[in-house]
């Protein structure tokens, strides 16, 4: 009898060691990756002390021979500003965007495209996928920003920080369209 029981325990025991060693499916790559940009702009590889002061985590869709702007993403509505989940942007001070202080956290982007000025939307709501909850009533500032024509289309939507007496500009940009919204810091 004792060497059935122990028969059976050996036999669970290798089950088990069997199923802990079973193939895991993973999700397949996405088609939009998922990119993080700081400011300043490679302050996570510095050698010294230096902090981050903004950390954005967006998704990066392809035009893929698509005409982006006014078709993809249609002209007056809210946008996610690149793909997948919310765009998320972290301010770890205060920061000051069209006349408005906002404090240090992590907030949504949004933007409503058109021809000639996005309406770039800084929001309360985090982690969401897409427009689809978009909620205005949560949003902390609405900022509207001029278009500019790039030369040559960029493939897949990018973003990056250049210089701004007194802060930053995010800048953003996919096919032929680049804006930018200036972030000043305290």
């Amino acid at each position: 009898m004792k060497n059935l029981g122990l028969c059976l325990l050996l036999a669970l025991f290798v089950l088990g060691a069997k199923a802990q060693n079973a193939t895991v499916k993973f999700a397949n790559v996405d088609a939009s990756p998922m990119d993080a940009l700081y400011y300043p702009l490679n302050v996570v590889k510095a050698k010294d002390n230096s902090t981050p002061v903004i950390k954005v985590i967006y998704s990066r869709p392809a035009k893929k021979g698509r005409e982006v702007f006014g078709v993809l993403e249609q002209f007056n509505k809210v946008w996610r500003l690149g793909a997948n989940e919310n765009t998320e942007i972290s301010f770890y001070k205060t920061v000051t965007i069209g006349n408005k202080k906002i404090k240090a956290g992590t907030y949504s982007l949004f933007a409503i495209p058109n021809k000639d000025k996005w309406t770039i939307i800084v929001n309360k709501q985090t982690d969401k996928w897409g427009a689809f909850s978009y909620d205005q009533a949560k949003d902390v500032v609405r900022v509207d920003v001029s278009v500019s024509k790039l030369d040559k289309p960029i493939e897949n939507f990018s973003m990056t920080f250049t210089d701004l007496v007194g802060g930053t500009n995010l800048v953003m940009a996919w096919d032929a369209t680049q804006v930018m919204l200036p972030i000043l810091i305290k």
